[in-house]
């Protein structure tokens, strides 16, 4: 522990925003940079408990107390070898990451917590800067090939993991480019697509290799395809189908799924070009409440919208801790993100009755619940961020009950076997796929996890990768 008396002498102190009437004309990311003084301090604060809950709250069990204390020593090597060794990715967790582990720190009971997914970002950004190590490096070869569908942080997870210990790893993504919902549903201005490519490049240089514009299936390549070439096979394919909202109204134009309306705009944002769906000068209203509800805010602002109003149907959370609390309560209190420091109206306990308009949507039609009264605002453009269903299976035919828990996500063993699929080679699954809509970090856990079973499956024995979590539907 670097400074016993740190969490009295420092207050919580994350970085700044840069000034909303700058932050709007740009894509670029929200915070303005800290100083490495302010850096030290804020790891100074990490009391280096004897029972770290910081390490059970984060999923990837990352050695938060370690690399706190060398943060605060400005051990920037140090630090990285902690981090990297249970964080494929602490660059994007480091930005997306609700950081359960913040929630769960001790600091909190009777204090702010220690900023730790700042910490872990400043980690990982001096080690980039700096040419520290970022990667394991790859032994000599296995001989032994994998495919891993889907490239988001699940897919990549597993994927460099898997040629960490010499396998060979081809990645197919059906989208134009890599990244999964890194790249086309988080914000630039949340993370910079740079970050993404430049952890890529470290993949490539690896020797993973990427394939683009690939759909796996009856309408492109079979599955029973890739398990004839590949000794295992892994689907890490998200939870891409949306939630949408059945009310009257729902068919019309101009009410889209968040994630159609994300695409389109980090699409344009990469090619510098107008977006095919933009929100200029419309009034639009966002239904849902949560980070992806906070992209889609952030994003209309930057386009130019007339007027926002996002909607929420659960009670607005307390502004402050209870007093009568006694343990960490920061998951459970009123949150604003950067998105909505830049402007709209944000309304809670509030639900979706009905859509109203002549061919395209004009507008919604809400109702209080905490009054009951029902309010008509205009809306030209609806996004509903109400989450995700599940994977879609259809294409890959494992849509039956065969293949399926009770959340129609993918039903694995304690291996991460999908045992129902015959073939060739075995198949596996991992991340939102067989969890369900999740967050970043889960979705690396378990692709780590994965990994290590595939391994295993292929030497033997006990993989040395190690495993952080075990399948969601076993854990009930």
């Amino acid at each position: 522990m670097g400074k016993l008396t740190g969490f009295l002498e420092f207050p919580r102190q994350g970085p700044k925003y840069r000034p909303v009437s700058v932050r709007l004309r740009d894509w670029h990311e929200v915070y303005q940079p800290q100083s490495d003084e302010e850096i030290a301090q804020q790891g100074a604060r990490c009391m280096d408990c004897g029972i770290p809950f910081c390490m059970q709250g984060c999923p990837l069990g990352n050695r938060i107390p370690e690399f706190n204390d060398r943060a605060h020593h400005l051990q920037w090597a140090l630090a990285a070898d902690q981090l990297f060794s249970t964080n494929n990715f602490p660059e994007f967790t480091g930005r997306l990451c609700p950081a359960p582990c913040e929630s769960a720190c001790v600091l909190g009971i009777g204090s702010d917590p220690v900023t730790i997914e700042r910490l872990e970002y400043e980690v990982a950004e001096h080690a980039f800067s700096n040419n520290l190590a970022v990667s394991s490096p790859t032994p000599r070869e296995s001989g032994r090939r994998v495919a891993v569908i889907g490239s988001g942080p699940a897919g990549l997870a597993a994927a460099a993991q898997l040629r960490s210990v010499g396998h060979a790893v081809s990645v197919f993504e059906r989208s134009d480019a890599i990244g999964g919902l890194l790249r086309y549903g988080i914000p630039e201005f949340k993370m910079e697509k740079a970050v993404l490519d430049r952890r890529l490049a470290v993949m490539r240089d690896a020797g993973i290799e990427f394939f683009t514009d690939v759909t796996v299936g009856r309408s492109g390549t079979p599955l029973a395809a890739l398990q004839g070439e590949f000794d295992a096979v892994l689907l890490a394919l998200g939870a891409t189908r949306p939630r949408l909202i059945p009310v009257p109204g729902a068919d019309l134009e101009g009410v889209y799924p968040a994630m159609t309306y994300l695409a389109a705009s980090n699409r344009a944002v990469n090619a510098d070009a107008l977006p095919a769906l933009s929100a200029l000068d419309h009034h639009v209203v966002i239904l849902g409440g949560g980070d992806t509800g906070a992209d889609c805010l952030g994003t209309v602002h930057r386009q130019g919208a007339a007027s926002v109003t996002q909607i929420e149907i659960m009670d607005q959370p307390p502004l402050e801790r209870p007093t009568d609390e006694p343990w960490p309560t920061m998951a459970r209190i009123f949150k604003i993100s950067s998105a909505h420091d830049e402007g709209g109206e944000r309304r809670f306990s509030t639900e979706t009755l009905e859509f109203l308009g002549v061919g395209r949507v004009e507008s919604v039609v809400l109702r209080d619940h905490l009054t009951n009264e029902t309010v008509t605002f205009p809306a030209d453009l609806v996004l509903i961020a109400a989450g995700f269903l599940g994977p879609e299976l259809d294409d890959l035919e494992l849509n039956g009950e065969q293949f399926l828990t009770s959340r129609a996500t993918l039903s694995v063993d304690s291996d991460w076997r999908v045992r129902k699929i015959p073939g060739a080679s075995p198949v596996f699954a991992c991340g939102d796929a067989v969890r369900g809509q999740s967050l970043i970090v889960w979705a690396i856990a378990e692709g780590r996890s994965a990994a290590a079973s595939i391994d295993s499956y292929f030497t033997g024995r006990k993989s040395p990768l190690g495993a952080p979590v075990e399948p969601y539907a076993l854990s009930w």
